[in-house]
């Protein structure tokens, strides 16, 4: 059976079709490809962001390679994803295809070869469910090699379906050789019958969403939106608007200025020009040479966020002195596309989850659904517990019903969601997590009072697929972060790899840094093993994975934080007695993209 992994997918319907596109649904007779790029064209294709949001921004372009032209695919060091605008290409026939093709060569710049492999990615069915086959190049002899994904026997590709191809392990990029180069050719999508399927290849690429990342960032709550502010500049230009009095109004101690941005260089910040204590940037960190204080921003680089107390910082804490104007910048071409001010709060995950066995329901706006609470669940229910419920809705809200409470029918972190200003979930449109405190204000500390039932609610239409609860768990914003170069491995369950930390790395390790692992694992779980630590050797941050009830990092299946004081209980706080290697770890396969160590706001106290 080919390997698999089930996992729902948040992508972008392509605008872009392109069905019935005048063109016979068979390629011509004797056709050995639908895609070879010698007319050029490679607009279809673009650097993905879904399968893993801190994978490489390659650089993509044509070149001859073994006789013939060829995408040329080159790495800036981290596993490689690019994707295929499938659903453009084949239009209607999208959903005859069968198989897909396509011959798959790597070459090392310093001419050595090492073996490489991958995977190819395909979302299908009506609920864009990720599916995949392998490939991989291990021989030099047989170099490039044909790679076939197979659609599976009771699904198809769909308008919405899009594929990735990637390029996850490279043998002598782990032994520190310049990263391979992919190419990727004669693209074939077949038929059931084997017949190759004509495509359009001017189709464009269309970016798919990869969700909420909420990486390195706060949650946010009771936002409110700046009307209108979306605007562009170049590289060093300011651009922005005055701001309405609801903005600020809530721009108080605590609150945090959260804007969706795309830039050329990746970073964004804010410009206050008509401030009493002078024109201000904040959060600029030092792309501006002054070494100032950095703003947060999530691994995508889509997100970028600035607190009320890093703009009191440098222009006081009055904010009737800021002057009316709020502009943003950044260091190269960018373009904002919403600002919002909202409440800050660390984000959550949960540690040691138990799962509330079948909670899967839907309803429309404002009404209720759920199950009686089996005893697992609520036995798990106790202070420091949070209930973490897998979701979609239409106005991304969610939260929980207590509908047969002693204290009454009460609604659970709601929010502003019905006007009532009550206390919100934290939650990112995927994930939603209501703390047994949050329950236990409105339903009393007993939780025998409780009520046997569990409901969840949207303002609009919603759908949750799975409620756990366990130990709740901060995740930490970061900024200011220093990444671990070449950090990209994988191991079995128990098994550990990782590599020497360089000295940049080192130096980052200080009381209140965290160590950020973007990863996935078939359990979920990850943490970091220190194996030449002087005190020992040391997992950290593995909770009671191994059974001995320890202290947990922070994870929540594609983000794992370790803090330095979690290192620090069982290595010592002298950083050079840890010894020179970080490695990973988890209960079950796992796979680690990259780590960076980043700067808490509790560090700048």
């Amino acid at each position: 059976m080919k390997a698999r992994k089930i996992m729902a997918a948040s992508l972008t319907t392509a605008a872009l079709c392109m069905a019935g596109f005048g063109m016979s649904a068979i390629a011509e007779e004797g056709a050995a490809a639908s895609i070879d790029f010698e007319d050029g064209l490679f607009g279809f294709v673009g650097i993905d962001k879904t399968v893993n949001s801190a994978g490489d921004d390659s650089t993509l372009e044509l070149a001859e390679y073994n006789g013939s032209q060829a995408l040329k695919v080159t790495s800036q060091g981290k596993a490689m994803y690019v994707g295929l605008q499938a659903n453009a290409l084949l239009g209607e026939d999208i959903s005859k295809v069968s198989t897909v093709e396509m011959t798959i060569g790597t070459e090392n710049p310093d001419g050595t070869f090492g073996a490489v492999s991958g995977r190819i990615y395909a979302y299908v069915g009506e609920d864009n469910t990720q599916d995949y086959d392998e490939w991989s190049v291990y021989l030099e002899s047989a170099n490039p090699k044909t790679a076939v994904y197979a659609v599976p026997e009771d699904q198809t590709l769909t308008a919405d379906s899009y594929m990735v191809i990637s390029l996850e392990v490279d043998t002598q990029k782990d032994k520190g050789a310049t990263p391979a180069i992919l190419y990727i050719d004669d693209i074939a999508f077949k038929d059931a019958d084997g017949n190759v399927l004509a495509v359009d290849t001017s189709a464009e690429y269309v970016a798919a969403s990869a969700g909420s990342d909420r990486s390195n960032l706060y949650a946010i709550s009771n936002a409110v939106e700046f009307a209108g502010c979306a605007c562009s500049g170049d590289g060093w230009a300011q651009n922005g608007f005055d701001m309405p009095q609801e903005i600020i109004d809530a721009l108080v101690p605590g609150s945090v200025v959260e804007i969706s941005y795309k830039s050329e260089n990746g970073d964004m910040w804010l410009v206050m020009p008509d401030a009493a204590a002078g024109w201000m940037r904040v959060g600029q960190g030092d792309a501006d040479g002054s070494g100032s204080d950095a703003a947060f921003v999530n691994n995508t680089k889509t997100t970028a966020q600035i607190t009320y107390e890093q703009i009191a910082a440098v222009c006081g804490d009055d904010v009737s002195t800021w002057g009316a104007r709020m502009q943003c910048e950044a260091s190269g071409a960018w373009e904002v596309f919403s600002v919002k001010v909202g409440t800050g709060a660390k984000a959550l995950g949960i540690a040691d989850a138990v799962e509330f066995a079948g909670f899967a329901c839907s309803g429309d706006g404002w009404a209720q659904n759920g199950f009686d609470m089996p005893q697992e669940i609520i036995d798990a229910l106790v202070p420091g517990s949070a209930v973490e419920v897998t979701y979609k809705s239409e106005n991304n809200d969610i939260w929980l019903v207590m509908p047969d409470a002693a204290a009454g029918w009460m609604r659970v972190g709601q929010g502003n969601a019905d006007g009532s200003g009550s206390d919100s979930a934290v939650m990112d449109g995927s994930k939603a997590y209501i703390t047994y405190e949050q329950i236990a204000a409105v339903c009393g500390d007993d939780v025998s009072t409780w009520g046997a039932r569990m409901q969840c609610e949207a303002s609009g239409t919603w759908e949750v697929y799975a409620v756990k609860v366990g130990k709740a768990t901060e995740f930490q914003p970061l900024k200011n972060l220093v990444e671990f170069p070449g950090f990209a491995c994988s191991a079995d369950g128990w098994a550990q790899g990782g590599y020497s930390m360089p000295q940049e790395i080192i130096d980052a390790l200080v009381p209140g840094s965290v160590v950020e692992i973007s990863y996935k694992s078939e359990t979920g779980d990850l943490w970091v093993v220190m194996n030449e630590a002087e005190a020992g050797w040391m997992r950290v941050g593995q909770g009671n994975a191994d059974g001995s009830g320890s202290d947990a990092a922070a994870y929540n299946g594609s983000v794992c934080q370790v803090t330095y004081e979690q290192i620090a209980a069982l290595c010592g706080e002298d950083v050079s007695t840890w010894g020179s290697t970080m490695q990973c770890e988890s209960s079950g396969a796992w796979e680690v993209y990259s780590v960076v160590v980043g700067q808490t706001p509790a560090e700048e106290a």
